[in-house]
């Protein structure tokens, strides 16, 4: 995949041996972990600042645990050789390609609204792409 290619969920399955479903889809057969931003149900409030893109971690709702699934997957990345690959829904089916990307900088903590309106404590991952 080329940066910016629109592929649907079904090629994203096919290339990195992940789960059609989620946010967060950990791969251990091509040791990859692919992100999905944008979806238009989304509570999380994704986004590009410069060439940083602000990723919100997994769980809908309470606050968020840094040391759970796939959020523990991908704060420990530049240890644990789990490559990442970000795509940004645009429409149904169809996922930009933003590339291979990696931590900028730490994890921080912020305010989000949960998927029953409550105010939470959620991780972002400020990731960008790798060179």
């Amino acid at each position: 995949m080329i940066i910016h290619d629109i592929v649907s969920n079904e090629e994203i399955c096919r290339v990195f041996l992940c789960s059609p479903q989620g946010g967060m889809r950990r791969s251990l057969r091509t040791n990859s972990l692919v992100l999905i931003s944008g979806t238009k149900r989304s509570i999380y409030m994704d986004r590009w600042d410069g060439d940083v893109f602000h990723y919100t971690g997994m769980g809908l709702h309470g606050d968020q645990s840094l040391y759970d699934g796939q959020n523990w997957t991908l704060v420990s990345s530049p240890k644990n050789g789990v490559k990442v690959y970000l795509f940004e829904a645009i429409e149904k089916n169809q996922y930009r390609f933003e590339g291979r990307v990696e931590l900028a900088s730490d994890p921080y903590q912020e305010q989000q609204i949960d998927s029953e309106s409550r105010s939470r404590l959620v991780w972002v991952f400020p990731l960008r792409r790798t060179p």
